[in-house]
């Protein structure tokens, strides 16, 4: 999975713009899946059929990752630009970022003072990402031009992959290509004699600005079950708000609550079960920070029962986030025994 997970961070799909990924995703499946479609709003539905009839399941992964866009180009040939998703102004500055141009992919730094001049500026000072600036190498507006570059052209992080130990690795994008990744992975090693049912693959846009892709395609199908495979962001670091209640390393995350979804308990207790019965590492997240495409599958039609499997991940929304192997390996695991043993909706409603 590390190899997929690598070749897929390494593609250009920010909010937005995320046509290079379904096309990889759908390249990797073709031959591995029943049906395959891209709805309206650009998500890639993958539909699975088990050997016998059974109940229906859909499990979501976003294709985007946070990025910029291009606002402006300055005179002296500078990049203005707006955000694609949730940043902390704290960490841009002397980023590298990628654009996407009409002439392919080009190489920027997100520009900042040299330590030179602190002694002239409010060292406590965070500007914005309004008064930020992109430097491409252009020196004029008409040579940014020449270059291809064009107000509206996406923007990300400049692709990062590496090892910080055996089992964890650092990189952009891994929120969400890591669980695209599990997804692919587990339609790729479960059989059409493996489960009984029906297995709805939903690789999702624009997640990062309002789970608008999973708002779509959430009313296509009528499902008994929902999933959603996301990163999260662990508590186990020092700051002060940390908690220590997750952490990376420990294995996949069980979704309790977040401020998306309370996840249904019946749907979390079987997942707690498979686990348990098929020693597969897990702990229970409680983050109201957070929230992912469950949260827009479970309104669905008349509700759908839905839980989350959570990759636990440190420095979300940066160029250097972390997430450990053993994690998603874990993830996937769970994944494909709840699959092989998911029930109809009726297992999971109230009882009354």
């Amino acid at each position: 999975m590390e190899s997929l997970l690598k070749e897929l961070t390494a593609i250009h799909g920010p909010c937005g713009f995320e046509e290079d990924v379904a096309r990889y995703i759908a390249s990797s499946l073709k031959d591995k899946v029943d049906h395959m479609e891209v709805d309206g709003a650009g998500n890639l539905l993958v539909t699975k059929k088990g050997k016998h009839e059974g109940p229906k399941i859909i499990v979501a992964a976003h294709m985007d990752e946070v990025g910029f866009i291009v606002k402006k180009i300055e005179e002296n040939g500078l990049i203005r630009f707006e955000k694609l998703g949730g940043h902390d102004d704290r960490i841009l500055l002397s980023q590298r970022v990628q654009i996407k141009t009409s002439k392919g992919l080009r190489s920027g730094v997100i520009g900042t003072i040299s330590a030179h001049m602190v002694k002239y500026d409010d060292p406590k000072k965070v500007r914005a990402h309004q008064r930020l600036y992109i430097d491409a190498g252009a020196t004029s507006k008409k040579e940014a031009e020449e270059f291809g570059i064009r107000i509206g052209d996406p923007i990300t992080w400049y692709p990062y992959f590496d090892h910080l130990s055996e089992t964890r690795i650092v990189g952009k994008a891994f929120d969400d290509r890591a669980g695209c990744a599990v997804l692919i992975k587990a339609l790729e090693e479960l059989d059409n004699a493996d489960f009984a049912g029906e297995f709805v693959g939903l690789f999702t846009v624009q997640e990062e600005v309002g789970l608008r892709g999973a708002r779509v395609a959430s009313h296509q199908h009528n499902a008994d079950v929902a999933l959603a495979i996301d990163t999260t962001a662990v508590s186990d670091t020092p700051e002060e708000m940390m908690d220590q209640s997750l952490s990376i390393g420990k294995g996949t995350g069980i979704k309790v609550i977040d401020f998306s979804l309370i996840a249904n308990k019946k749907v979390r207790d079987h997942l707690v079960e498979l686990a348990e019965t098929n020693q597969i590492a897990y702990q229970f997240e409680v983050f109201p920070g957070i929230g992912t495409d469950a949260g827009e599958l479970s309104l669905a039609h008349h509700g759908i029962p839905t839980g989350v499997l959570s990759i636990p991940s440190r420095y979300a929304h940066s160029s250097i986030e972390v997430i450990d192997l053993q994690d998603l390996e874990a993830t996937k695991n769970l994944l494909v025994a709840f699959v092989k043993n998911m029930r109809y909706s009726d297992s999971y409603k109230f009882t009354i």
